[in-house]
């Protein structure tokens, strides 16, 4: 099948059962498209000659995309959020605005933006950006549309980033508007100075709410603001204008940019990727097309729409004309949230879906009496089938079993899609086989729109995020530093390169970085090492830059080894350390309470608690603890076929100990690694005299 699937083809989605008994891999490997130092050219094995704007699929733009949905669903739910009561401090049910509403919104607040800068601002005529500062809610959404309707630039301010990052990338894209909510105005006017073109701060929330005359936080706010010479107005004043001045839409095409979207990255300044409109429609495609996207779906919206992954299935729900409820803005309601939304989609990420699994663990297969021993049989019933090469559904399991967990997260779940960063096979399993919906690891990057692979839907093997999307091309490119060949047999291992219509067009203001991460031909230079399989599978098992070398020469990549770790689900954060002065590995973890306590009350003989932060401390600083850990590590260390210089010898653990807030990780959740070995030198430095010691006591 080489055509483009149609509208209904896209609703139902594709999956591994359709590679059954067929001669074709999921990933197509391009005859004779090998070079030397690469591999074959790899496309999606079921649709691999597909192009945008074929008369099957003429959606173009971001503009397109919401236009479609509109069509098919104006009277029904588009945006959901739950109000919050200041009086009761209780958070309410969800209430729904139509897609007829939204629309309305969208283009009478783009009216607004454009009569505010033809007014008040600089008089720009072209493309220019503006910033949206918030965490997810309706209005984040209504203000992204209303640019793609006036052909503006949304720029997405990271909530976690800080003040400098913020202040750099509102410089960075010369952004002079600001729509926010309101806790971020007196951090935003506090650095206005740093900020000189910065002229008008629009709130997401009502600035007067009966307070006293004279003393509201509009008059308040309003004297700072004039001080600064900046502009403050509320989101529904910037309504009321854009109704006031209505304005035909300025259409975008597939050229135009449709973001400016930031790289939270590890070092450095954050970097401006610029996405074009193409990248939207590419990526709903995509992703789309293999799991479905229908009207009737609703999307649990909780990971920041700052980040291009949640973006972008929200953006699939634009297409399909469903529906998307935002959380209520903290973790511990998330599933309370979905207990009220009833999601039939979640986009997560794997530390919260270790997370969960720790949780459903400790009530189904490690629950003491009958109700533990039938969880037991029933996921090694569940598991068997998987590993023999079948599916998660089970006739009877599922009924009984599965089915009732899947009420712990409103009952309605098909799809949860997970990215970000490779998660543990022994979750991927046990979720799969526990909640009985598809559970799909994904790959992807701020520079091709968080779209790249996808493992196809009743494909439980491990190891892997799936075969390209469709309109994606990967190549693996050797990295002879690092042992890593095109040419390895049986799996060719190398950086994947990637060229999609869903890749940046460039970094603002940086023709450098560009031409280091894109070729003359247009293949992004992802950085990552993947390995491909017979099917076309890609999977990714190293990072080219953040390999190093230890004392006798040995080059080390942490990440396969950090996974290897995480495999146990003891730990939820890890973090491997070494260098060309030491002779071996050592790393820092952050415990899985759900997973540590009955572990280390078992290696203690006594039971260990989660009420008493000194006392759980003080479980993971035994030594009992400690070693009987690293023993778990180095079984699956073996498992993962690691070298002996690849395991860890002393390691130290903790809670949580790389946050955004300690500035260990990004936003996305990737460790700082440079830092984090400055944060934790001394306990580094211990680890390392404590193994030195015990070495010379053998001398």
């Amino acid at each position: 099948m080489t055509s483009l699937p149609s509208d209904a083809v896209l609703e139902k989605g594709y999956s591994a059962h359709d590679f059954k008994g067929t001669t074709k891999q999921m990933g197509y490997a391009i005859p004779g498209s090998a070079t030397p130092g690469f591999s074959a050219i790899y496309k999606n094995g079921m649709y691999p000659d597909v192009m945008l704007g074929t008369d099957e699929f003429k959606t173009l733009t971001a503009y397109d995309c919401f236009a479609r949905g509109l069509s098919r669903s104006a009277k029904l739910n588009c945006l959901g959020h739950r109000p919050y009561d200041p009086v009761t401090k209780t958070w309410g049910k969800y209430q729904w605005q139509t897609w007829e509403e939204v629309a309305r919104r969208r283009d009478a607040i783009g009216a607004g933006i454009v009569k505010l800068h033809e007014k008040s601002l600089s008089g720009k005529t072209k493309q220019y950006c503006v910033a949206i500062f918030a965490k997810n809610r309706p209005e984040w959404a209504i203000s992204d549309l209303a640019c793609s309707s006036q052909s503006l630039v949304g720029v997405a301010l990271y909530d976690t980033l800080g003040a400098d990052s913020t202040e750099y990338i509102v410089n960075h894209c010369e952004a002079e508007m600001i729509i926010c909510s309101l806790d971020k105005i007196p951090v935003l006017l506090a650095s206005k100075s740093k900020m000189p073109k910065l002229r008008v701060l629009v709130s997401m929330d009502e600035l007067d709410a009966g307070e006293v005359p004279g003393q509201s936080k509009s008059a308040l706010l309003a004297h700072w603001a004039e001080e600064k010479d900046v502009q403050i107005m509320s989101f529904s004043d910037l309504e009321r204008l854009g109704e006031q001045f209505p304005r035909s839409h300025n259409i975008p095409g597939p050229d135009d940019i449709w973001t400016i979207n930031y790289t939270s990255g590890t070092t450095g300044n954050p970097k401006g990727a610029i996405l074009q409109h193409r990248c939207v429609p590419a990526a709903v495609l995509g992703s789309g097309a293999a799991n479905g996207a229908r009207a009737n779906d609703v999307v649990y919206s909780c990971l920041p729409l700052a980040h291009c992954y949640q973006r972008s299935i929200d953006n699939g729900m634009f297409y399909a004309g469903g529906s998307i409820g935002y959380t209520r803005g903290d973790m511990l309601g998330l599933v309370e949230d979905m207990q009220l939304l009833h999601p039939t989609i979640f986009a997560s990420v794997p530390r919260i879906l270790s997370r969960f699994a720790a949780a459903i663990r400790a009530q189904t297969i490690h629950a003491p009496g009958v109700a533990g021993a039938i969880s037991r049989t029933a996921f090694a019933a569940k598991k068997a089938k998987m590993d023999a090469g079948g599916d998660n559904t089970h006739i009877l399991w599922d009924k009984v079993w599965s089915r009732k967990i899947q009420k712990i997260f409103g009952g309605r779940l098909r799809v949860i899609s997970s990215g970000s960063a490779p998660i543990s096979s022994d979750d991927y399993v046990f979720l799969n086989a526990a909640l009985g919906c598809t559970l799909v690891n994904g790959y992807g990057l701020t520079e091709t729109n968080a779209a790249a692979c996808v493992a196809l839907p009743s494909d439980c093997s491990v190891g892997h995020c799936g075969p390209p999307m469709i309109l994606a091309e990967f190549k693996l490119r050797s990295v002879p530093s690092m042992n890593y060949s095109a040419e390895d047999q049986p799996k060719p291992r190398g950086e994947l390169l990637i060229r999609s219509p869903m890749n940046f067009k460039e970094y603002l203001k940086e023709p450098t970085k560009t031409a280091e991460a894109l070729t003359e031909d247009g293949w992004f230079c992802t950085g990552d090492i993947f390995s491909v399989d017979s099917e076309g599978r890609f999977g990714m098992i190293d990072r080219v830059k953040n390999f190093f070398k230890l004392a006798q020469g040995e080059y080390v990549a942490p990440e396969k080894i950090e996974n290897a770790m995480l495999a146990s689900g003891i730990a939820s954060q890890i973090f491997v350390h070494g260098n060309s002065e030491e002779s071996f590995l050592v790393a820092i973890a952050g415990i899985n309470p759900e997973e540590f306590i009955p572990f280390a009350s078992k290696v203690l003989g006594r039971e260990v608690t989660a009420t008493d932060p000194a006392t759980l401390q003080a479980a993971c600083d035994d030594k009992r603890v400690k070693d009987a850990y690293l023993a778990i590590c180095d079984r699956n260390a073996q498992k993962s076929k690691l070298a002996g210089f690849e395991k860890i010898k002393r390691v130290y653990l903790t809670f949580e100990p790389f946050t955004v807030e300690n500035d260990l990780v990004t936003p996305t959740m990737k460790v700082k690694r440079s830092q984090a070995a400055k944060f934790y030198k001394s306990q580094i430095d211990v680890m390392y005299a404590e193994k030195m010691k015990q070495v010379m006591a053998k001398l």
